[in-house]
């Protein structure tokens, strides 16, 4: 990849031992990534399977530019793959912790695996270690990971425990790794300082050095305003929808004004994915169990929960009645240039229309094996391989994801293989005028 002359490798640049504890979409990236650097890495997973799989330079999930990335530091050999917490502890310098903090039913993470690798590196404190949260985690999850190891330690060597949060957008990961808008560093000790300015000294963007309560605070408040945005456009677009207006030249020009930004300005089906709707139910809880009831983000999750509902309720609106009618969906993962499937608004409206009694037949270019997994016990969805395959026959066809495969489709093509000539629009991808030309109906959000 990657390294342009602005992140080119110093001749003189101080290499370390990095120990990476999770091998998902966060810890393979970094992975990856800081062997790119120079640093000699090795990814630890308690998955026996996934790390066998990645010896062999086979990655467990897709990512734009990863696996190049991943052949590359295992040929040279600064990048290994190991099922051994207690080996990569013991041969590390600095630990990031990037296993999951998958959200529990009061909105609150489990922190289990973060327990466990502190407690892990209490047991194979055997030299100074930098242990890093890499994961999302809530405020002062590093004071109780180092009371953790305080707690359970055998001796008195030193370490300490910073934050260092991730900001990887799924599907653009490695460019946002080399080329991020800020790496957020919270630390306690100048000497965990200057080991960070030394891992990242190759990646030319602003540090923003801070303690580590602010630090482990950023991600959440980053993404709950993201998915604020996304929110805000999406209520926008239920008014526009009421009033005969176009959401698009709202977002256009609200865009346009410096303070606002274009970006997360689309509306659509609303976020999915695993950070935003984790981490804006973590924030309400991290909030109300300080003290602070933080009703806007209560209202984001609402309209976006809605944002779903109301999209099949708009189909149900052409077709009259769901039942035993047949249902194309287009795009599973919950954005382009992903596999992942995690909180996709198409599980949701997948769902919907399978309880209402209709026939799923449904395509991603990327994300088939997930689907697969996750409605394994449905036998009213049928798979398919190619997008025109799986709107044969059909009722209606809905795009739920903006691959650019899909945005490319053959409307022509389409016509002739449809039971009934109707687009149902999630993404906004297509210009109505040119595709009612083709003799479609067609809806889509806001317009």
């Amino acid at each position: 990849m990657v390294l342009s002359k602005k992140t080119k490798k110093k001749k003189n640049i101080k290499k370390y031992n990095v120990c990476v504890v999770g091998a998902g979409h966060v810890g393979l990236v970094a992975a990856a990534c800081f062997a790119e650097l120079g640093h000699e890495v090795v990814c630890v997973d308690n998955d026996k399977n996934k790390i066998n799989f990645l010896k062999k330079s086979k990655l467990p999930f897709y990512e734009p530019e990863l696996e190049p990335l991943v052949k590359k530091g295992v040929k040279k050999g600064n990048l290994n793959f190991s099922a051994s917490l207690d080996i990569g502890i013991k041969k590390s310098e600095v630990i990031f912790i990037a296993v999951g903090t998958p959200p529990q039913d009061d909105g609150s993470a489990d922190l289990t695996s973060i327990e466990n690798v502190a407690r892990a590196v209490a047991k194979n404190l055997n030299s100074y270690k930098l242990i890093v949260e890499k994961s999302t985690v809530p405020v002062q999850t590093g004071k109780k990971v180092k009371e953790t190891i305080q707690r359970y330690r055998k001796n008195d060597v030193e370490f300490d425990v910073a934050s260092n949060p991730e900001f990887l957008r799924e599907g653009k990961a490695i460019y946002d790794f080399f080329y991020p808008d800020r790496i957020v560093l919270g630390v306690e000790s100048k000497k965990a300082e200057k080991i960070f300015k030394e891992i990242y000294s190759s990646i030319k963007a602003p540090l923003v050095v801070t303690d580590i309560y602010t630090a482990e605070l950023i991600k959440h408040a980053s993404n709950s305003f993201l998915a604020a945005k996304i929110s805000f456009i999406n209520g926008v677009s239920r008014v526009c929808e009421l009033a005969g207006a176009d959401v698009e030249k709202v977002s256009l020009a609200m865009g346009l004004d410096k303070r606002i930004g274009k970006e997360f300005l689309n509306a659509g089906l609303g976020y999915g994915g695993f950070c935003f709707p984790k981490d804006v139910e973590a924030f309400m809880y991290i909030s109300k169990k300080l003290g602070y009831d933080f009703g806007l983000l209560k209202e984001i999750k609402k309209i976006n929960d809605c944002q779903r509902v109301h999209f099949v309720e708009k189909i149900k609106e052409h077709l009259w009645v769901l039942k035993n009618k047949k249902i194309a969906v287009l795009g599973l993962s919950f954005k382009p240039d992903t596999d992942d499937m995690r909180f996709a608004p198409s599980e949701d409206i997948i769902n919907n229309f399978l309880k209402q009694g209709a026939e799923m037949f449904v395509y991603d270019p990327q994300a088939m094996n997930e689907a697969k997994k996750i409605f394994s016990s449905s036998n009213k969805i049928k798979f398919f391989k190619d997008a025109y395959s799986a709107v044969k026959n059909c009722d209606c066809v809905c795009f739920l994801t903006e691959w650019d495969e899909l945005k490319k489709i053959d409307f022509k093509k389409i016509k002739k293989l449809v039971n009934y000539p109707f687009i149902a629009d999630g993404r906004n991808m297509f210009d109505p005028a040119q595709v009612k030309k083709y003799g479609f109906e067609y809806i889509s959000i806001g317009r």
